[in-house]
């Protein structure tokens, strides 16, 4: 990455010899507050400078032990960053089709492949949908959590001489 190729108070990153060729890269205002904290290096045109003059860095395997033995994340690859990337605009609503753009995609099966829901997440999702339809099965506020009491007392297990070996529909959760 060359320093003159950021444009717009580094709001944008021009990358002419991409993967899947030119493209202009968006970057949010904390990647922009990283960048203008780096120090420039007088007579080498690139932002990640390499150990020899004027060059850039060409393996980013070193540094990226140490930078992850330091926040103590051993097992995270570079790559990785991009799913987190892709996993955190899903879960604040950003439609794939966005987060493809931001990550220069061409198709979004390719997104749906990085975006990864994680299971917190989920699991909210499938609390907040039971509740809802609990609430109205068993008349408890929306907002409180069904127990097994309150299934019991809309729906009493069956004495064991009645429905002998037959499900009686709802069982208690116990």
């Amino acid at each position: 990455m060359i320093w003159n190729s950021m444009t717009g108070f580094l709001l944008r990153r021009s990358l002419p010899d991409s993967k899947t060729g030119a493209k202009t890269v968006h970057l949010g205002n904390a990647a922009v507050a990283v960048l203008k904290a780096l120090r420039r290096i007088d007579d080498n045109p690139y932002v990640i400078v390499g150990k020899k003059k004027k060059q850039h860095l060409t393996d980013l395997q070193h540094p990226w032990w140490r930078i992850r033995s330091e926040a103590l994340l051993d097992d995270v690859r570079i790559h990785d960053l991009r799913h987190t990337f892709a996993s955190g605009g899903l879960q604040i609503g950003e439609g794939l089709s966005m987060i493809g753009k931001l990550l220069g995609h061409t198709q979004v099966q390719t997104t749906a492949r990085y975006a990864h829901l994680a299971s917190d997440p989920v699991k909210q999702a499938a609390d907040k949908i039971s509740d809802r339809l609990a609430a109205a099965l068993f008349a408890v506020p929306q907002d409180a959590s069904v127990t097994p009491a309150d299934i019991d007392r809309r729906h009493p297990k069956p004495s064991s001489d009645q429905h002998q070996g037959k499900s009686s529909g709802i069982q208690s959760l116990n």
